[in-house]
């Protein structure tokens, strides 16, 4: 009977243990002091209102190397140089297949040929046909003369033959006559006759001069001195939907009208960026950029902005293309070098600014929290200006102290365990 009381005893004890350890934690995890909310304090002096963006550094006033439109649908690439090879004006940079174009130039030729020999045959024609009239003409003459001096003769010859004489005389000049027709009729058919050949010869030339040309169009020379820069096969890469598109190979085809390659201007220099929609609004053209070029390490290009396009990009991803021009370039540059830049938008003096984390917004309304004796409180500002990463402002004093977060919510963690805690304890 002892050791039965005694053993309710110690389960007791063991149970009251356990009741007074668990009701301590619960009193220690609820008297956790509550983390501290971070804060800044309301600056003065001055703020640079900048924009960052990312680009590809280009030539200003680029070349771009087009294949020729030569009545194919496409031609294959036989030569090419290297991406980023340096070339001199005047030089070879892209090499299309002639083959069917030699052809047609061999066809042209021999066309020409033949017109030149038809020509030579038609003004030989035209001679001689001139020189036959010419001397039908002339026997024509000879034979009126003749007749007119038999006919001289009638006054002492018999009336029958003084009429025969009068007769053929008649006939001569009648001869004379269809003679110089027919020299200007036969002289206008040569001459007809030799046109036609000559403009067939006129055509032949043209289609060989512009085999020629198809010819020398399909080698592409620099025009300027400047380094290669090879497209991308958007042609064979199209079917392909999703792959990153490859720059142009030795025995691609190539449709007529597309970039192959490019030429930058080593006196101009430009970076493409895309920048969100949302700067937009702080941007115009002049505006100073400074640009570091990642190949380049540790040196700096000034540049202004030149040109700003048109919004594009899908509704969630809305962005403008801006293009910057580089004050003074560098020999070292090279085309498609990412360049990182900051555009300098507006420089304010003597201004009130907190970082941008410490400003919010709710149905256009601009507030933050200020810390009072009373805790932190919603205060409405007015916004002048905002960056990334400063708001200039007004509406409170050198020294204010405002929250870096929204203590509400910094709070709501410790009240969600302390009711967790008092809901352990019921």
């Amino acid at each position: 009977m002892k050791l039965r009381i005694l053993g309710i005893a110690i389960a007791l004890a063991v149970i009251g243990a356990g009741a007074w350890g668990t009701r301590r934690f619960i009193r220690v995890a609820s008297a956790t002091t509550p983390q501290e909310v971070p804060t800044t304090k309301v600056k003065k002096g001055r703020v640079v209102i900048a924009v960052a963006a990312r680009g590809e550094l280009q030539g200003g006033n680029s070349e771009m190397l087009v294949a020729p439109m030569t009545g194919n649908d496409t031609m294959a690439i036989t030569y090419l140089r290297e991406p980023g090879e340096m070339v001199q004006a005047g030089e070879e940079v892209v090499q299309f297949d002639i083959t069917q174009q030699e052809y047609n130039l061999r066809e042209a030729q021999a066309d020409l040929a033949e017109a030149e020999q038809q020509v030579i045959q038609a003004q030989a024609t035209a001679e001689s046909t001139d020189i036959e009239t010419q001397y039908t003409l002339e026997a024509a003459r000879s034979t009126v003369t003749l007749a007119a001096l038999d006919v001289r003769r009638n006054p002492l010859l018999p009336a029958i033959q003084a009429r025969q004489n009068d007769i053929v005389l008649e006939q001569a000049k009648n001869r004379l006559h269809q003679s110089e027709q027919d020299i200007a009729n036969k002289k206008a058919t040569a001459n007809a006759g030799t046109a036609i050949q000559q403009a067939t010869l006129n055509k032949a030339k043209v289609t060989a001069d512009t085999a020629q040309k198809v010819i020398d169009s399909m080698t592409l020379k620099a025009k300027t001195t400047g380094y290669v820069n090879v497209q991308a096969n958007t042609f064979t890469n199209m079917i392909y939907t999703g792959m990153q598109l490859q720059p142009y190979q030795l025995g691609d085809t190539v449709r007529p009208g597309l970039a192959v390659a490019q030429i930058p201007d080593l006196k101009n220099w430009e970076v493409s960026a895309q920048i969100g929609e949302l700067d937009r609004g702080h941007l115009s053209t002049g505006q100073q950029v400074t640009i570091s070029v990642v190949a380049l390490p540790g040196k700096e290009f000034a540049g202004h902005v030149k040109s700003i396009g048109g919004t594009a990009g899908t509704p969630w991803d809305r962005h403008f293309e801006c293009r910057i021009t580089l004050d003074k370039p560098a020999p070292e540059l090279r085309p498609g070098e990412t360049s990182n830049m900051i555009i300098t938008v507006e420089t304010l003096d003597n201004v009130f600014w907190i970082p941008s984390q410490a400003l919010y917004e709710s149905d256009s309304r601009k507030y933050v929290y200020l810390k009072t004796p009373k805790g932190f409180m919603p205060h409405d500002i007015t916004l002048v200006r905002s960056s990334e990463s400063q708001a200039v402002i007004t509406g409170l004093n050198e020294g204010d102290l405002v929250a870096m977060s929204n203590p509400d919510q910094q709070n709501k963690p410790a009240e969600q365990s302390g009711g967790a805690m008092k809901a352990l304890q019921k």
